[in-house]
Parts: structure tokens; sequence; C-alpha cells
């Protein structure tokens, strides 16, 4: 178990062999972080806006192919290249959480964030919010509906992560495996996302960290990324 208080190294595992493209956690994600929807004609335009996103390729030869399929978002990196040419500083890394935190209310629209991050896992918000009645009672109240002009990606629900350190502090315990849950884990059919505390040695996700099923996306990059991700289409004995 990790403390209520202190450092976490929030990290998150993806298993591709379990990964079916459902696309499930784009839809909870968007409805858990108020992610405006902006029709075909914009995406055709490049104005998608997606916090994670599923890119799908091929493995074997004509005709015994088959589809892979491989969730990318906020990479959360260690080293994340995005944060040292915001000249406001609306995103830096959290010390303590090692989380990649982008505070909205701060950022100016440069874009030099997205034009420098090599996963293209941050999006521009082009249109003010337009949620029609009763649409807007849908809206989480915990995380801010974002105006236009600014910059947005994936927290790893950081909004959730606060709630279940506050309520572990309140009642003098520490935080339990598997009780901070992202909606994208927590909405995956096959329990493909795994999320936790990789400073708990005890945890599933500190036991996969050393799996030689594990890597990280452009890893030779030097970013150290916390998003992990198990190869799939391969037998593995641990």
């Amino acid at each position: 178990m990790s403390a209520a208080t202190g450092e976490h190294d929030w990290t998150m595992i993806i298993d591709l062999d379990r990964c079916t493209g459902c696309q499930a956690c784009v839809v909870a994600c968007h409805a858990e972080n108020n992610i405006a929807t902006v029709g075909e004609e914009e995406v055709i335009r490049g104005h998608a806006m997606h916090w994670i996103h599923i890119e799908r390729y091929w493995e074997g030869e004509y005709p015994h192919v088959r589809a892979r399929f491989l969730p990318v978002l906020c990479q959360q990196c260690e080293r994340a290249p995005c944060e040292p040419v915001c000249p406001v500083f609306a995103t830096y890394h959290s010390v303590d959480e090692h989380l990649n935190i982008q505070v909205y209310n701060r950022c100016i629209g440069t874009r030099y964030c997205a034009n420098n991050c090599p996963y293209i896992a941050r999006v521009f918000n082009w249109f003010n919010p337009y949620v029609p009645e009763p649409l807007n009672e849908q809206l989480n109240p915990d995380v801010t509906v974002r105006s236009r002009g600014i910059m947005e990606k994936c927290t790893f629900c950081v909004q959730r992560i606060r709630r279940v350190e506050e309520t572990a502090a309140a009642e003098d315990r520490p935080i339990h495996e598997g009780e901070v849950q992202p909606a994208c884990a927590q909405s995956c059919p096959t329990q493909a996302i795994l999320f936790g505390d990789r400073l708990d040695t005890e945890s599933r996700v500190a036991n996969l960290t050393g799996s030689r099923r594990a890597f990280r996306l452009l890893e030779e990059l030097g970013t150290e990324p916390a998003v992990i991700y198990l190869k799939g289409g391969e037998t593995y004995v641990e």
C-alpha cells in the first residue's frame, strides 16, 4: 500500500493483448473530463478533440493478418519535452505525484507544447464550449469547462486522484490498490488498462513494470513515460 500523504508515482499499464479497439475509454474520457465534441467537418480540418485516441496497425502477411490497437494518450513523461518550451509555465511537473500538470487559466495558446510533444497527445481548443440544456446537467463539476484558445491533454483523471488522496488522509489510512481509477481504466470492458502507484512495491502495476512484455513508446527519446505498454501477439512466461 502507498501512504495517504507523500510521494506517489502514478503509472498506467496498457495490455495490448486485451485491447479490442472498442473506444469505450475514449467515450468515458469525454464524459469524465467535459471534452467537447466538434463534429465531422471540424475533425476533417484537424480540429478533433480527444485526450486519448486509438491507433490501429496490422500484423502478419495477407491473407493471415490481424488488427492490433494501441491507445495513445499523454504519456505523463518524467522528462517531458512539452514543459520547458511553455513561456508562461502553464505546464509543469509535479514532483510529489510525478504528473505532467496543465494549468488552464495560465495557458495563452502558443501551442509550443503541442509542437514539442513527440506523442501528439496534446490538443488545442478551437471553440468556446456550447452545451445545450439539458446536457449541461451531465458536466462533471470536478473538472473545468475550458474556453477556446488553450491547450488540453490527459491528466490521468487528476480529480479522481485528489479525491482518493483527500479521503484517505481524512480517514488516516493508506491508499488501497485499485482505489484510484481513471475513467478509461474503469470503463475498459476487457480490463486492458491498469492504474496504480509504482512506489507501492506490492501492487500489480509495480510487478508488471518489470515484465518482459513491457515497453514504452519512443523510449529512445529519453522522455521516461509513465504509460507502459505490454506487448501482444506472443506467448511469454513471466
